[in-house]
């Protein structure tokens, strides 16, 4: 260390390159990501959608409206790379070194291995490399919003673009992984599935099914109440949408997917108006002017009652 031409004991120099190295690192491992998922897709007979169709269970998405919510985790993790070299920020280069670090790195190589493992079929590795994934996601997650969330100035804060290109990519990969991907390998782990050819029997294990909707679903309610989420009222309507949308489905399952797809829009515009109402201060006054109050409580003379006094 002593040889080298600069102090690396300086903890704006460990920054530095810190922040190189995830320059190096983050779209490495996104080109990673999205190459071993295509040719697993693409390439491999059966590919990653094939597989899934080969183990239907209550929770089988839809592969087209997946293959869309993928599209949208990737654009923004492009975009998060993108900002990643250009931020000059000082607060936007410490959200992305104290606040998402390695994890979205080591997030896109699970991912890899994951697709691996699922056409090989060997679903118990899978489910505990969405297991992992699931671990470095929510403590991404929870950092960001404890640590490293913008001033609520504003609709999109102080710093917009922190908003839009590291915690929406960021959330939206986790509410897709918790929402329908985690649970739909552990139902094929536990053969909680069909035959493909046994349509009549789709109404199996729908009240784990069940049980799993409406659970992760009234989470995600309420996190899109508390906090106004758009990005996850956005992820979780989609994954609502590619459940209810591949048929066949339990009735319970069916119904439930569907409402939650009306429920957490809905849900979003309801906590949007109650702060609105609840915090009229943050909306544009229109209307008279306040005057400011008496000098120390005492009252006023007008010009023509000061002569009249004079």
């Amino acid at each position: 260390m002593e040889d080298l031409p600069i102090d690396t004991r300086n903890p704006a120099v460990r920054d530095y390159l810190a922040l190189i190295r995830l320059q190096v690192l983050t779209p490495l491992s996104l080109l990673i990501n999205i190459a071993t998922v295509l040719i697993c897709t693409v390439m491999v007979d059966p590919g990653i959608g094939q597989v899934s169709k080969l183990y239907p269970n209550p929770l089988t998405p839809s592969n087209a409206v997946i293959a869309m919510y993928a599209t949208l985790v990737y654009i923004g993790q492009i975009g998060y790379c993108l900002l990643l070299v250009f931020a000059r920020k000082k607060e936007t280069k410490q959200t992305f070194l104290k606040g998402v670090g390695l994890a979205l790195v080591s997030s896109n190589w699970v991912i890899a291995f994951w697709a691996i493992a699922f056409v090989f079929q060997s679903f118990l590795l899978a489910t505990i490399l969405l297991g992992l994934l699931l671990v470095l996601l929510i403590y991404a997650n929870l950092v960001l919003l404890i640590y490293h969330h913008p001033s609520s100035h504003g609709l999109l804060g102080e710093r917009p673009m922190d908003l839009i290109l590291i915690h929406a990519p960021v959330r939206l990969f986790l509410v897709g992984v918790l929402g329908d991907t985690f649970a739909l390998v552990l139902f094929i782990t536990l053969g909680y599935t069909y035959s493909p050819g046994e349509p009549q029997h789709y109404a199996r294990y729908q009240t784990p099914a069940f049980v799993f909707l409406l659970l992760i679903n009234l989470l995600g309610l309420l996190v899109i109440m508390v906090r106004r989420d758009v990005v996850w009222c956005v992820g979780a309507t989609l994954i609502c949408i590619s459940i209810w949308v591949e048929r066949p489905k339990p009735f319970i399952v069916y119904i439930t997917t569907l409402l939650f797809t009306i429920i957490h829009p809905l849900g979003l515009v309801a906590a949007a108006l109650w702060h609105r109402l609840k915090n009229p201060s943050t909306a544009p006054r229109r209307g008279p002017i306040a005057l400011p109050p008496d000098q120390e409580g005492r009252p006023q003379v007008s010009r023509g009652d000061a002569r009249l006094i004079g």
